[in-house]
């Protein structure tokens, strides 16, 4: 399928103990042949065995380039699926580029963004759906993250929708040949058959749906806003979950007129961290501005973390954040801070006001951080989650596509209740089987796949 054979850095461009430099194509030994000498200087490198290591030198004519080891992977069990070849190099950025320049002299090009995985996926080693999980397994932020996209390599993803397209196939298949031949295919009593199909699958399509939001937690983390009153607490929280002084902290109030962001892990879990201006009444133009700006990111927040003073009384400002709360109807938690301090707020006093998750904290004395880290998580995935079975949709595009599915699904429905004829179920069948495939890559446009793999890096 490919356009000549490719070489690239796979590795870091940084000083490290190795670098990778990969080859994939047609000629990817004939390119190491003509640069690489092995102490055995009788050693014809292609005539080697697949999959082994080679101790060796690379030279550019006769100039020394670097010491290396050579691993040889011939068609098609290599990453794309090709012949290919990776020198292992020392970890220097100029030794890597001396070595790359040597190869590319010697016949390679320089792959594009994402050539690797994409040649992966045009040969069919990979789907679409495994070759995204590639790029998400690389930029992964937390452990959920990399654990899902990993199931998602393994073909979790396309093992399921291979199993709706099948069905839905068949009877596309079933309905074009009773159509050709109505003599000795009978379709009497089969719309009720196909609409017990259709309303199964519809099921599953939508669990995957419905699993996207979680998925996109997974996978981008939890847009978690801290709100609450000035001075109550809310940047020292932050630079305790950070582990680091990133907000200013001082005894004066409305400090923080701006939002900070930062971006954590917690148990396994990836958090987008947002610290916004005390909400008060105030005629500060500037502190006005951050109070709005406190309000449009609560809209948005997955989770919000309302931040209570504990030896101050609760005021009118108290009541407008808890107002907020419920209008937003957000999952929210409660920190009663400063517990240390004598306290004039309780725990029961709370309870009467909000429905919501409330702890006990000390942001100055680390108090209650491990119970509030606890409570995030069982909030989102109660408790534990696993990868194993299940399947949860963390990509966009497929979410899309399995909504357009489900629509397709949907008409199919509607034209069985409606007595239509057999020849409708077919066309939304055939719709609904195609925008599945855009998930899996074999209905998915050139354009679109050129998209995609644009956004890989380029030793990838």
């Amino acid at each position: 399928m490919s356009n000549g054979t490719i070489a690239a850095v796979a590795s870091a461009m940084t000083a490290s103990g190795i670098g990778i430099i990969r080859i994939s194509g047609e000629d990817a030994r004939e390119i190491l042949k003509r640069i690489y000498r092995s102490p055995d200087k009788a050693k014809d490198i292609t005539k080697e065995a697949s999959h082994t290591i080679h101790y060796g030198h690379i030279y550019d004519e006769e100039q020394l380039v670097d010491e290396v080891l050579v691993m040889i992977m011939d068609a098609p069990r290599s990453y794309t699926g090709e012949n290919s070849v990776e020198i292992d190099c020392h970890g220097g950025v100029l030794a890597m580029r001396k070595v790359l320049e040597v190869v590319i002299k010697n016949g390679a090009r320089i792959a594009e963004p994402g050539e690797f995985t994409k040649r992966a996926f045009l040969n069919g080693r990979i789907d679409l759906s495994q070759a995204e999980a590639v790029g998400d397994i690389i930029s992964a932020k937390s452990e959920y993250a990399l654990q899902s996209s990993i199931s998602q390599l393994r073909g979790n993803v396309q093992r399921t929708i291979k199993e709706i397209r099948e069905k839905i196939l068949y009877h596309i298949a079933y309905i074009e040949s009773a159509l050709d031949d109505p003599e000795h295919i009978d379709l009497e009593g089969y719309p009720k058959e196909l609409a017990i199909v259709v309303e199964k699958e519809k099921k599953r399509i939508k669990q995957l749906i419905a699993s996207a939001d979680e998925g996109r937690i997974i996978r981008e983390g939890i847009k978690t806003v801290i709100v609450g009153k000035p001075n109550a607490g809310k940047s020292s929280l932050l630079n305790i979950l950070v582990g680091e002084e990133r907000a200013i902290v001082t005894d004066v109030a409305g400090t923080t007129r701006d939002v900070l962001e930062e971006s954590i892990t917690l148990q396994g879990i990836s958090l987008q961290m947002i610290d916004t201006a005390g909400i008060r009444e105030t005629t500060d133009i500037v502190e006005k501005i951050g109070v709005e700006k406190t309000r449009e990111y609560a809209k948005k927040a997955d989770l919000i973390l309302y931040v209570v003073d504990a030896s101050i009384p609760l005021d009118e400002n108290d009541e407008k954040i808890f107002s907020m709360l419920k209008e937003e109807n957000k999952r929210a938690i409660v920190l009663l801070n400063k517990s240390d301090l004598d306290v004039v707020v309780t725990i029961e006093e709370l309870e009467k006001k909000c429905p919501f998750a409330i702890i006990a904290i000390s942001a100055k004395e680390e108090i209650g951080i491990q119970k509030l880290e606890a409570q995030m998580k069982e909030m989102f995935f109660s408790g534990e989650i696993t990868f194993n079975d299940e399947v949860y949709i963390t990509n966009s595009r497929h979410k899309e596509a399995l909504r357009e599915a489900d629509e397709s699904l949907e008409m199919v429905s509607n034209s069985i209740k409606e007595d239509m004829p057999e020849d409708f179920y077919s066309i939304d069948l055939m719709n609904a089987y195609n925008f599945l495939g855009k998930i899996t890559g074999e209905t998915a446009g050139e354009d679109l796949i050129n998209e995609i793999f644009s956004k890989f890096c380029t030793g990838k």
